[in-house]
């Protein structure tokens, strides 16, 4: 009888907490990136929204306004070593990434990395701005997608990736 009812309890307790985890999934998974460029370590980490059948780019992420660049809170950029973003020096550190989308070209905003919500960064002068220009895909890209690519030993390819759009941002490393 003992064993029935610790066996009892043992599911029970096993059930509400599997019925809890699963309350608590939240709708955009976090991810963490780490690659090593060069001799700079790359840490970027974010949170991954999906179309889930919406019209994403100029719709849920608007055209000509800032977007955290991800969802539920910023997306933190860490560079152990000084590095170049699109040919401008930014010093090693942890900075908030925000972004600027637009059909024909991006603004890209590093922000020193000071709290993980979106709240004030958007009233703060950024550490660096830089353009870009967004490059079409053939297919969807159902989740958003930070990538580093194109490595080499002098940078690499930051790239955001939602829906049909590609934002490569250019990394320069020592």
């Amino acid at each position: 009888m003992k064993k029935f009812v610790f066996f009892s309890l043992f599911c029970a307790l096993t059930l509400s907490t599997y019925s809890l985890s699963a309350q608590n999934k939240p709708a955009s998974p976090g991810a963490k990136l780490e690659q090593k460029v060069g001799l700079t370590d790359v840490t970027i980490e974010y949170s991954r929204p999906s179309m889930k059948d919406r019209t994403i780019m100029g719709s849920l992420v608007p055209y000509g306004e800032t977007w955290r660049t991800g969802a539920n809170s910023a997306t933190k950029v860490t560079f152990s070593d000084a590095v170049t973003i699109e040919g401008k020096s930014l010093m090693a550190g942890s900075y908030a990434l925000f972004t600027t989308p637009g059909k024909d070209s991006w603004g890209v905003m590093f922000h020193k990395y000071d709290q993980p919500g979106a709240g004030s960064y958007g009233e703060k002068e950024p550490a660096l701005k830089v353009m870009v220009t967004p490059v079409m895909l053939e297919c969807k890209v159902e989740s958003f997608l930070i990538n580093v690519d194109e490595l080499r030993d002098s940078g690499a390819t930051i790239q955001l990736i939602w829906d049909q759009t590609l934002v490569p941002i250019k990394l320069g490393v020592k």
